[in-house]
C-alpha cells in the first residue's frame, strides 16, 4: 500500500470516527434539543484549537472492519478558552447512547490523568445512556476509576460537570465529586435511579423532569449550582465560571482591568432599613462595591436565604459570601450553612480571597431544623471558614447575633480584616430576646410592661447593640462610611496579598460531614 492510500484510509477512518453514530442519529439529537458531542466542543473552545486524544480508541481489534462504536462513545482532547489551555471529554449519545464501557472510561481516565499532569482545569459533558450493560464488571470499574480521579484531582485543577442529556444511576458520582454542576432547562436529567424503578419500588409516579431536571436539581436539591435555558447559554455560563478561576491550585487567579460598580455607591448610606425587621436586597451592596458587570452568582435558586458567587475588586477576582434580608431575614439554616460551606472551601482550594458581607440574626430556630442536624451542618461553616487560608475580609453590614456571627467568619474565626458599619448591632442575641432574659423579672411585675420593654430594648440597643464595644477591644478594625467599603476591601486586598499562613502537620482534618 503506497504512502497516498495509507493517507487516503486514514482520512477515511478519521472521518468514520468523526461522523459518529451517523447523520440519522444526528438529526435525532437535533429533534430533541441537543447538540452533538463535538458540536459542543467546537462552540466552547477557541476556533481551531481543539486538539483530539485517543482519536481511533476501540473495544474490539477489528473495529475497522466492524465499526460500531466509532470514538468509543465519547470525544476527549483539550484546547484554548479564551487563550487558557482546557482539557474535555464529551460523551456522544449518537454512538450507542453515549453509555460507558471500559474502553471509553479509560479515555476519560487519560483525559483527567493529562490535565492534572499539566495542570489545567477539566470539563466533563455528560449524555449518556449509563453503563454498557454487555461489558458487565468492566463497565462498573470503569466509573470507579473515573471516580477515584475525580477526588485525587479536587482542590489540583478545577472540575467543571455539564449535564446536557441523562445522567443515572452510578453516573450521576462522577458530576458530583467536581466543583460545580450545569444544567439545562427541558434536556437536562440526574438521578440515581429513574422513574419506573421509582414506580415500581415505592408506588410514587414523577416524571423524568420532575424527578432530576435543572430546576429539581438547582431549587430543590442543591445537586446543580447553574440552569441555562439551552445550551448556547450554558457554554456561555461556562466560559463565564472559567474566567474567575485559576487553572491549578499553584496559580493565582487571572486578573483583569478594574471597572468601577455598576451600582452608585451613595445608595449605601441608606440602603439597610432603620426598623430592624425590615429586608433590603444585599446584591444591591454586592453591586455598589465590587467592578460592574462581574458579580457571577453560584447556586442562585438554592437556599436563598444565603449569596455566594464570585466578582471582581479592582481586577481582581474574589470569593462573595454574604446573607440575603429579603429570605428568612437572612438566617443560617441547614441548606445555606452547606452552600456557604462548600464555597468557602472552594474558593480556598484555588486562591481566592473571601469577602463575607455579614446580617445575620442567627440560625434558623425550629423543631425541623434541630431534626436535621443544624448543629452538624452550621459546624460545616465554622470549620471552613476556619480551615481556610486565603484572605478573608469581613464587612458587618447590620446584625450579627450569637453563634451566626461567628459562623459568618467573625475575627475569632480569623478574619484578617473585619469592617463594621455604623448600623452594625453586634451581641450575644438580638435586643428584643435579650431583653427578655435579661429583664424577664422586672417585666413580669411591671405595671406597663409594654412601654417598659420598649425602652429596656431601646436602652440595650443603644448600650450594646453597635460597633463599637466589639471595636473597643480590638474584634473590628474600623467602623466605616458604607461609601468607603470598596476602597477599605481594595486596599486590605493588596495589604493580604502576600498573606503566608501555617497549619499544623497533620494527614488532613475531619470536617463534621
Amino acid at each position: 500500500m503506497s504512502m497516498q492510500e495509507k493517507l487516503d484510509q486514514l482520512n477515511k477512518l478519521r472521518q468514520i470516527v468523526e461522523a459518529g453514530g451517523g447523520q440519522k442519529r444526528i438529526d435525532k439529537q437535533h429533534e430533541s434539543g441537543k447538540k452533538t458531542a463535538r458540536e459542543r466542543i467546537n462552540e466552547l473552545f477557541d476556533p481551531g484549537s481543539f486538539r483530539e486524544i485517543d482519536v481511533f480508541a476501540a473495544s474490539e481489534d477489528d473495529w475497522i472492519f466492524n465499526n460500531k462504536t466509532p470514538g468509543e462513545g465519547v470525544t476527549c482532547g483539550y484546547g484554548t478558552i479564551a487563550g487558557r489551555k482546557v482539557y474535555i471529554f464529551a460523551q456522544d449519545f449518537t454512538v450507542v447512547g453515549g453509555s460507558l464501557g471500559r474502553v471509553h472510561a479509560a479515555k476519560i481516565c487519560k483525559t483527567l490523568d493529562m490535565a492534572m499532569k499539566v495542570g489545567a482545569p477539566v470539563i466533563g459533558i455528560c449524555d449518556s445512556g449509563g453503563a454498557r450493560i454487555q461489558e458487565g464488571v468492566d463497565a462498573l470499574n470503569g466509573y470507579g476509576e473515573i471516580f477515584y480521579r475525580n477526588t485525587i484531582a479536587s482542590g489540583v485543577i478545577p472540575q467543571i460537570s455539564v449535564i446536557m442529556g441523562p445522567c443515572a444511576g452510578g453516573a450521576v458520582y462522577s458530576p458530583a465529586l467536581t466543583d460545580f454542576i450545569f444544567m439545562v432547562s427541558g434536556t437536562s436529567q440526574m438521578f440515581i435511579t429513574g422513574p419506573l424503578v421509582i414506580k415500581a419500588t415505592t408506588g410514587e409516579d414523577v416524571s423524568m423532569e420532575a424527578l432530576g431536571g435543572a430546576a429539581t436539581h438547582n431549587q430543590i436539591s442543591g445537586v446543580a449550582h447553574f440552569m441555562a435555558n439551552n445550551e448556547e447559554e450554558c457554554i456561555a455560563q461556562i466560559k463565564a465560571l472559567l474566567s474567575y478561576l485559576p487553572s491549578n491550585n499553584l496559580e493565582e487567579p487571572p486578573t483583569y482591568a478594574p471597572v468601577e460598580p455598576s451600582v452608585d455607591k451613595e445608595i449605601l448610606v441608606d440602603i439597610v432599613p432603620t426598623d430592624p425587621n425590615k429586608g433590603y436586597e444585599v446584591r444591591d451592596i454586592i453591586n455598589a462595591v465590587v467592578d460592574g458587570g462581574s458579580f457571577f452568582e453560584v447556586h442562585q435558586y438554592y437556599a436563598t436565604n444565603g449569596v455566594v458567587g464570585f466578582a471582581r475588586i479592582n481586577g481582581q477576582p474574589v470569593g462573595i459570601i454574604a446573607n440575603q434580608p429579603r429570605i428568612l431575614a437572612g438566617c443560617l439554616d441547614i441548606n445555606v450553612s452547606d452552600k456557604i460551606a462548600r464555597h468557602i472551601r472552594f474558593c480556598d482550594c484555588f486562591n481566592l480571597p473571601i469577602i463575607t458581607f455579614m446580617d445575620v440574626p442567627g440560625f434558623l430556630p425550629g423543631v425541623q431544623q434541630e431534626y436535621g442536624g443544624i448543629i452538624r451542618h452550621g459546624a460545616k461553616m465554622l470549620y471552613a471558614y476556619s480551615e481556610a487560608t486565603v484572605p478573608k475580609i469581613t464587612i458587618i453590614l447590620r446584625k450579627a447575633y450569637g453563634g451566626a456571627y461567628l459562623a459568618m467568619c467573625a475575627n475569632a474565626l480569623r478574619a484578617d480584616m473585619t469592617f463594621a458599619w455604623p448600623t452594625a448591632e453586634i451581641a450575644v442575641m438580638g435586643p428584643e430576646g435579650a431583653v427578655n432574659v435579661i429583664n424577664r423579672k422586672e417585666l413580669s411585675e411591671a405595671e406597663n410592661p409594654i412601654e417598659l420593654r420598649k425602652k429596656l430594648v431601646e436602652d440595650y440597643r443603644n448600650r450594646f447593640a453597635n460597633p463599637y464595644l466589639a471595636s473597643a477591644r480590638g474584634f473590628i478594625q474600623d467602623v466605616i462610611d458604607p461609601r468607603d467599603t470598596r476602597e477599605k476591601i481594595i486596599n486590605a486586598l493588596w495589604n493580604m496579598s502576600t498573606k503566608r499562613e501555617t497549619r499544623p502537620r497533620k494527614k488532613h482534618g475531619n470536617i463534621p460531614m
